[in-house]
């Protein structure tokens, strides 16, 4: 009797077309509304664990639509009668069987780990293991004239965040110039990070990071095109240190490559919409650590739920630097609460059984 309430009874997935607060643009699109598939996996007990997935079809090659459809596979309705404790067994097979479709197996792996560390009565940060303290987050500014981007960074710092990560990308000149208005504006109050979504050629990069030397910038995201890696090695280690790898970085296959000596990238961008999940989270995260590569743990626009399981696997990893997970605060609306909440600037997770979330 006991081992028939670990089973698996239902698998309901349905996706939500939700608007953004403001539009917001980067190098190589422009904004409004997310499309979030969620999914909820019923065990025989009542337990209900939550998942989602919010993938970007321009990076992934998945839509949400596609996503929904998967779920909705006889291939997913096939685990009904599953035990819970064989979860992870069950999202290894389930990667051989959607192999390539990242948002199909992170809506799974979420739900099946939330499940999991309810029915066990854990957060799945204790069940692997915190290895690191809080963090802060930083707050997206897209690309806009000048004037706006001034409003919104102090209108953020305002409300408390002191972290802000730059979208560039479309003129390096006009990249440059805020970053050195940014800088004069708020001096030592604020880290600054940029990000071109692969919009600089490598004589863009190379301007830019001259004529922002003097600025204390942490990190610049993946400035040139896929494929176009081999380029960055000209550039000195010091300077591929600050440089993260994200659209370039998928899979585990992609961690090992950039982890070769003479490296690209000295930071990974881990996002479960890129790499499936948790378990695909962690497989890149450990590969970073054995290799002494930081890791900067970043999202699309998502549900609260999606964003609290990233940072439960942040908080796994020592070599966990760096934060960009405030995709969930663009929503005009969410489904869920609870998950995490932010004390003194910092990411704090509720350490509730499983992902500690409720529908609202």
């Amino acid at each position: 009797m006991q081992a028939t309430l670990m089973k698996i009874t239902r698998i309901e997935s349905f996706i939500k077309h939700l608007l953004l607060k403001k539009p917001y643009t980067i190098a190589y699109n422009t904004y409004d509304t997310v499309s979030i598939v969620f999914t909820k996996i019923t065990l025989a007990n009542g337990i209900v664990g939550i998942g989602t997935a919010s993938p970007a079809e321009d990076v992934v090659g998945e839509s949400p639509e596609q996503t929904l459809i998967n779920l909705e596979s006889d291939a997913v309705q096939s685990l009904v009668g599953s035990d819970i404790r064989s979860f992870l067994s069950i999202i290894t097979d389930l990667r051989k069987t959607f192999v390539h479709l990242p948002g199909t197996q992170a809506a799974l792996d979420i739900a099946l780990h939330d499940a999991f560390g309810k029915w066990a009565g854990i957060s799945i940060a204790d069940f692997y293991g915190i290895k690191r303290n809080a963090l802060p987050t930083s707050v997206t500014i897209g690309i806009k004239n000048i004037s706006d981007t001034l409003s919104e960074a102090n209108d953020y710092y305002e409300n408390g965040f002191s972290v802000f990560k730059l979208k560039t990308g479309l003129s390096v000149e006009e990249d440059i110039e805020k970053v050195l208005l940014l800088h004069e504006k708020f001096r030592h109050k604020i880290q600054m990070r940029v990000d071109a979504n692969q919009g600089y050629t490598l004589a863009d990069l190379t301007k830019f990071m001259k004529a922002t030397q003097s600025i204390p910038l942490e990190l610049i995201e993946q400035p040139l095109k896929v494929g176009n890696e081999e380029e960055l090695l000209s550039l000195s280690e010091e300077q591929r240190k600050k440089l993260v790898a994200d659209e370039s970085l998928h899979e585990e296959s992609d961690a090992i490559r950039f982890a070769q000596p003479n490296r690209p990238f000295g930071i990974y961008n881990i996002k479960l919409m890129k790499c499936g999940g948790i378990a695909g989270a962690r497989e890149i995260g450990q590969i970073a650590r054995t290799s002494e590569i930081d890791l900067f743990w970043g999202c699309n626009d998502e549900s609260i739920i999606s964003i609290t399981a990233a940072l439960h696997a942040a908080y796994g990893f020592t070599n966990t630097k760096y934060l960009d997970l405030d995709g969930s605060f663009d929503l005009a609306e969410d489904l869920v609460k609870g998950g995490f909440e932010i004390k003194n600037g910092l990411l704090m997770i509720n350490e509730q059984p499983g992902l500690g979330l409720e529908w609202l």
